[in-house]
């Protein structure tokens, strides 16, 4: 019976490939250990470290600073970039990549306790985002100001509302002529589903322990009394964004600061003229102001090699995940509160 089922064996096609090529699977499970490996090694390492005297003209500030757990040469400048809408990271994804408003105070905060650091320049390019994520930066910067770092806020196209607060930590803040600045202000803004709910035939049924559990929600008309809640919460959070203001911009007369504070926008070089920036100009400018406050003649970029295969990498989850319709509803029927410039 064993010698039949032997050469029946002997006959299946798949079994005498194998046997011809006894080394194929070790060869690609081998093959495929080195890969996972090496893979495992990058995005577990953090890249090596390099100082670059200052970016060519041509170069972008793209391969600014992204860690700052290396030393680096004495005299040195964080270069943080602000990029997009501030808010917190919600991503559950275990691919996803830390990022957003915690990421850019931890950098803040890396800059402030790095010894080799004595200035740090955020390059803002943001139409602001949520209360809370921005002022924890803000809160940082100040944090590292008061370990002696000196700290230059440069406008990129937009820095406005959250993008205008954070800089107002800042010792100095240089800005192109046409950038758009501006926009002091809050919004809350929500959605009302309830007419598209009633054609799918779909009703929300709340069961709240207080009149007010559910204000704001999307399923359903907003009371006066809610209306005048929730205004008095923006009219806090807004007087908490003027006082930042105030206090880092002490120079603007009290009537500039009442009439410019009302939500406008306005260009970089009107910002200059009322006192909202220090000096017009960009990459350059903003590198010299803060080599001069820190008083380094030769000032230095902190920079690291790129990480895109790395973000590509942890983005995929996240990227997934933001696109998914339970996250989108989410999104659509969650009210926030914001420091945010909507156009």
């Amino acid at each position: 019976m064993s010698e039949e089922m032997s050469n029946e064996v002997k006959e299946t096609p798949a079994v005498q490939n194998a046997a011809q090529r006894p080394g194929t699977w070790g060869a690609l499970l081998l093959i495929l250990f080195l890969v996972s490996s090496v893979c495992g090694i990058y995005l577990s390492v953090k890249p090596g470290m390099k100082c670059d005297k200052q970016p060519a003209k041509n170069e972008s500030v793209g391969a600014a600073l992204s860690s700052l757990a290396a030393k680096s040469d004495k005299g040195s400048v964080a270069w943080i970039k602000v990029r997009g809408v501030i808010a917190t990271d919600n991503s559950s994804s275990p691919f996803a990549r830390p990022q957003g408003a915690g990421a850019i105070a931890k950098k803040v905060r890396d800059a402030g306790e790095d010894d080799d650091v004595k200035a740090i320049v955020l390059d803002i390019n943001s139409p602001g985002g949520t209360v809370a994520a921005v002022q924890n930066i803000y809160s940082e910067i100040l944090r590292a100001k008061k370990n002696g770092k000196k700290v230059v806020a440069l406008f990129r196209d937009v820095a406005a509302s959250g993008g205008f607060y954070i800089a107002m930590a800042a010792d100095k803040i240089v800005a192109e002529p046409g950038t758009i600045t501006g926009s002091v202000g809050v919004i809350m803004q929500g959605a009302n589903v309830e007419g598209l709910f009633e054609k799918i035939g779909v009703k929300m049924v709340p069961i709240t322990s207080g009149k007010y559990k559910d204000m704001g929600s999307a399923y359903r008309p907003m009371t006066d009394a809610e209306k005048a809640l929730l205004q008095d919460m923006v009219d806090d959070t807004y007087t908490q964004f003027f006082a930042a203001v105030k206090a880092g911009r002490p120079n603007v007369e009290e009537a500039v600061l009442n009439e410019y504070t009302d939500g406008r926008v306005f260009t970089g070089q009107r910002a200059y003229k009322l006192g909202f920036i220090d000096q017009l100009g960009g990459e350059e400018e903003a590198l010299n102001l803060a080599g001069e406050l820190a008083g380094i003649k030769d000032p230095k970029i902190i920079s690291s090699k790129s990480d895109n295969l790395r973000d590509f990498i942890f983005s995929f989850g996240s990227s997934v995940e933001s696109a998914s319709v339970v996250k989108q509803l989410e999104a659509l029927t969650t009210p926030s509160v914001s420091y945010l410039w909507m156009n």
